[in-house]
């Protein structure tokens, strides 16, 4: 075709006008109509782009050659480009991914335990004779039926080993896995392994402490942005109303408000706990959920045995565990037995300095009757078991948040 083209035509600007229109080149069409004149190399190069082959007695090869790399060079960038999105996209995303996983993983292990213990409960109407045990609630404390069963111990080490689960990873910087027990094992009192016991009970109750810790942190954000705002919206002047409740404070002071919500080291809860429960073993713990050992004088509580005639306190006793942890945190961010251990711990946080158990424990000792010695008793329970390691521990953030009832 080209050679036949190059008979018919004298000079090879006609060549490629001649076919431009054959192909019908919309570009060189459009500059015809324009009345602007293109030159051989601009017209080779349109006929390039539009797939035409060109005659063989062309010009302008090194035009050719220039527009074929320009063309190559261009393509390679885009791609070069897309390949760094992309592994920028996969650097990004692997916490992300990584977490997804975690908790895939985690969800499904703790799915095939509440499996487990849904047909265990079935088992339990034909065998008298069971590891589980249905769990009575306490009389006087709710009229709704409890159904939670109370696995042995060693289910409970088993369900955390299988979740990997562990204090020596929390104490190197992992974060501790949003397990909630509602209860604790009946059992754990009989594990012949007195480190193997702690720290069963240290896995159970931190995640309860750090969970009313967080809530706390969440409200201390939300508040500082209201007082650093000009003018409030009416959900957070009710926000700030519920808070004034629930922290107890007639006077709106939002001074005594900033002070009273705070967060409670986990040392000092965990060895409150050990020390009120017996690591769990007391009969106020395992039939109440009471791990403080917090009085009551209602109906709502548990007479301790062998109690003096002159004392008519009981045990205040709750429905999970979590609860106990809620009005323990509540108890000493608001009583005025503990006025000090708040204004230390705000003298620390305005100096902006670590806030520790060993820090604020010494203020605690009207929480017993017997004052400092108290205090030198969880200041041993914390430096002999390690609990400051816990002091800076967080949960792992996931939407899957799981209570099983042991």
């Amino acid at each position: 075709m080209s050679q036949k083209i190059e008979k018919l035509f004298k000079s090879y600007r006609d060549q490629l006008l001649h076919l431009a229109k054959l192909y019908g080149v919309v570009e060189v069409k459009d500059y015809a109509r324009s009345s602007k004149r293109l030159t051989i190399s601009q017209l080779e190069l349109l006929l390039i782009k539009n797939r035409v082959k060109l005659p063989t007695n062309n010009f302008s090869n090194k035009a050719l050659a220039e527009e074929e790399l320009r063309q190559n060079s261009i393509t390679n960038i885009y791609l070069s480009i897309c390949f760094v999105i992309f592994i920028g996209c996969m650097i990004v995303a692997r916490p992300y991914i990584k977490n997804v996983v975690n908790e895939v993983k985690f969800t499904y292990v703790a799915e095939e335990y509440k499996s487990a213990k849904v047909d265990k409960t079935k088992k339990i109407k034909t065998k008298k004779k069971q590891e589980i045990e249905i769990i009575q609630e306490p009389k006087n404390f709710s009229s709704k039926p409890d159904d939670s069963i109370s696995l042995n111990a060693e289910t409970a080490l088993n369900l955390f080993e299988d979740l990997n689960y562990n204090l020596k990873n929390v104490r190197a910087g992992q974060k501790v896995k949003p397990i909630y027990l509602t209860k604790l094992p009946k059992d754990i009192g009989k594990l012949g392994d007195v480190r193997k016991k702690r720290e069963l009970f240290i896995k159970i109750v931190l995640p309860l402490i750090l969970y009313e810790n967080e809530k706390i942190i969440e409200d201390r954000k939300k508040l500082f942005k209201i007082l650093g705002k000009s003018f409030n919206s009416p959900g957070e002047r009710v926000w700030l109303k519920r808070r004034f409740k629930e922290y107890k404070i007639g006077d709106k002071d939002l001074g005594e408000l900033k002070t009273r919500m705070d967060t409670i080291p986990a040392s000092i809860a965990i060895a409150q706990a050990a020390n009120e429960s017996g690591w769990g073993t007391s009969r106020f713990a395992l039939e109440g959920n009471a791990l403080f050992g917090q009085w009551t004088w209602s109906k709502k509580g548990i007479s301790p045995s062998n109690q003096d005639t002159d004392k008519n306190h009981k045990i205040l006793q709750f429905q999970i565990l979590k609860a106990s942890v809620r009005a323990y945190k509540n108890n000493l961010n608001t009583h005025d037995a503990y006025k000090e251990f708040r204004e230390t711990r705000a003298k620390l946080r305005q100096s902006d300095k670590k806030i520790t158990g060993l820090d604020l424990v010494k203020y605690l000792q009207n929480y017993s009757e017997i004052g400092d010695r108290y205090t030198k008793i969880l200041e041993k329970i914390i430096t002999l078991n390690s609990l400051t390691d816990f002091d800076n521990a967080n949960l792992l953030s996931t939407r899957m948040k799981v209570e099983i009832a042991l």
